[in-house]
C-alpha cells in the first residue's frame, strides 16, 4: 500500500493552499449563523441615555433618606415621563416624576422607586391621570433602578471580534447598535456533479440497469450543512465530451470549490483524468482510507476539485474527512470534528487501511460502547442513517478486540 496517500499527510497538502475568501456585507436579518469578517466597534453608548429600569417615579434619593412603610415621605409629583419621550423639566427637591421603563431619567433625579412601593395605582401615563402628590414607602440608594449611559456598551469598545459567529444574540446587540448591514465571510459555492452512464436522475423512469442518483443530492445536503451553498449539475455520462461540457458547465458557475461523484476508480479514472488534464491537474489519488480509497484531489483552472468515490457511503466519509476542512477554512469557520473515546464492543477486523467504521454507541454502567451497524459494504448508505458516528481504527491494525479503546467521529448529538 506504499503507493497510497496516508490520511494526514493528504489533508495537510490540501489546507496548505486553502485560504478564506474575502468578505461581503449583507442585511442583519439574513446573517444568522455567519461569521464576522471585521471587528464591531461600537459608534455609541448604549444605553444612550440614562433611563428606568422600572415603572415608577423618579426621585432625589436624598429626599427619601428617612422613608419607610410606616413612616412615608410625600413628594409632589410634576411630570409623566413615558417610553420613547424626553423629560420636560427637571425635579427639584421634594419633587418625583412618573416614570415608565426605558424612559429617560430627568435632570435633578439619581434614582427610580417602584410603584409597588408607594401608594400609587399604576397604569401606563396617558391612561390615568397624574396625580399631586406620591407617598415614597421605602429609601432609595443613588443609581437604583437607573441604567446608566454606557452600562451595557461603550463608545469605541471593540464588541465583536472577527471569527465571531452570529447567534441570535449577536444579532440583537448589533441591532441595538443600528448596524443594518455587518461584514461576513462568504459561504463557499461548490459545483457538483455525479457520473456515471448507469445513473438516472430523480424524475427519470428507472430502466433495466439504471439506478437513482443519490450521490448528488447526498452531497448537496452535506454542502448545506456546512455552511456552503451548493450547485447540482446534470449528471455527467462516461464520454470525453459529456464530461468536458459538464465540467465547463461547472466552471461557468465560478465555483470556489468542484466535487465529482463516481468516475475515479481504477479503469473508469481515465475519461475523468483525459478531460482533467486538458483544463487542470491531479496533485494525488488513492487514499489509505477505508472506505474510500480512490479519491483523487487538484484543480480545475485554479478551482479546488475533489474527485469522491462513486459508492454512497464512501462519498461521505471522504466528504466528511477532506471537503469539510475546505469548506470551514474558506467561510472562516473553526473546523471542529466532534471527536469521543469508546470502547469497542465486539472483535473488529480491518485490512491496515485507516477504518472509518459505521457504529451505534450505547452508555453501559458509564461507559460509551460502539457495535458495528451491521455489514460495513460502502454501498450499503442505510448504514450512515443508523450510524451514530464513525469508528477510527488506525493504519496496521488489523484485528482490535473487543473492549479496546478508540476514537469515534460523531455523526450527531449523543447524550452521555
Amino acid at each position: 500500500m506504499s503507493d497510497l496517500w496516508n490520511v494526514d499527510v493528504a489533508l495537510d497538502r490540501i489546507l496548505q493552499g486553502i485560504t478564506p475568501l474575502p468578505a461581503e456585507r449583507i442585511s442583519l436579518p439574513d446573517s444568522l449563523d455567519r461569521v464576522l469578517a471585521e471587528g464591531i466597534y461600537a459608534q455609541a453608548n448604549l444605553p444612550p441615555f440614562a433611563n428606568s429600569s422600572m415603572d415608577g417615579y423618579a426621585v432625589r434619593s436624598s429626599d427619601t433618606t428617612d422613608a419607610r412603610r410606616d413612616h412615608p415621605v410625600s413628594l409632589r409629583v410634576n411630570m409623566d415621563i413615558p417610553a420613547g419621550t424626553a423629560a420636560d423639566c427637571g425635579v427639584g427637591q421634594g419633587e418625583a416624576a412618573r416614570i415608565m421603563t426605558g424612559a429617560p431619567m430627568p435632570p435633578g433625579a439619581d434614582a427610580v422607586i417602584p410603584v409597588e412601593y408607594t401608594d400609587a395605582s399604576w397604569c401606563p401615563a396617558g391612561h390615568v391621570a397624574l396625580p399631586s402628590t406620591v407617598r415614597i414607602y421605602r429609601n432609595a440608594q443613588p443609581g437604583e433602578n437607573v441604567r446608566q449611559i454606557g452600562e451595557d456598551i461603550r463608545a469605541g469598545q471593540l464588541v465583536l471580534p472577527v471569527g465571531t459567529l452570529l447567534r441570535a444574540q449577536e444579532i440583537g446587540v448589533l441591532a441595538s447598535l443600528g448596524y443594518m448591514y455587518v461584514p461576513v465571510s462568504r459561504q463557499p459555492r461548490v459545483a457538483i456533479l455525479s457520473t456515471g452512464d448507469e445513473l438516472a436522475d430523480l424524475d427519470e423512469p428507472l430502466t433495466p440497469g439504471k439506478i437513482h442518483d443519490s450521490n448528488s443530492y447526498t452531497l448537496a445536503a452535506l454542502v448545506k450543512t456546512f455552511h456552503g451553498i451548493p450547485i447540482r449539475l446534470p449528471i455527467a455520462r462516461d464520454n470525453l465530451d459529456d464530461v468536458r461540457r459538464r465540467f465547463n458547465e461547472a466552471l461557468a458557475q465560478r465555483p470556489d470549490v468542484i466535487l465529482s461523484s463516481a468516475g475515479v476508480s481504477v479503469g473508469a479514472f481515465d475519461v475523468v483524468r483525459a478531460v482533467l488534464e486538458e483544463i487542470g491537474k491531479i496533485e494525488f489519488w488513492r487514499i489509505n482510507l477505508r472506505p474510500g480509497k480512490p479519491l483523487a484531489y487538484g484543480s480545475i483552472r485554479g478551482v479546488p476539485f475533489f474527485g469522491l468515490p462513486g459508492n454512497p457511503v464512501s462519498a461521505m466519509v471522504t466528504f466528511d474527512v477532506f471537503v469539510r476542512p475546505v469548506l470551514c477554512r474558506m467561510g472562516s469557520r473553526p473546523e471542529s470534528t466532534a471527536m469521543i473515546g469508546v470502547l469497542t464492543g465486539e472483535d473488529i477486523h480491518s485490512d491496515g487501511r485507516r477504518s472509518y467504521l459505521r457504529v451505534k454507541l450505547s452508555n453501559e454502567d458509564g461507559q460509551l460502547i460502539a457495535r458495528l451497524t451491521g455489514t460495513q459494504s460502502s454501498g450499503v448508505l442505510s448504514s450512515m442513517v443508523l450510524a451514530d458516528g464513525l469508528l477510527i481504527v488506525p493504519e496496521g491494525a488489523t484485528h482490535v478486540p473487543a473492549g479496546s479503546q478508540l476514537q469515534v467521529r460523531l455523526l450527531r448529538y449523543i447524550n452521555q
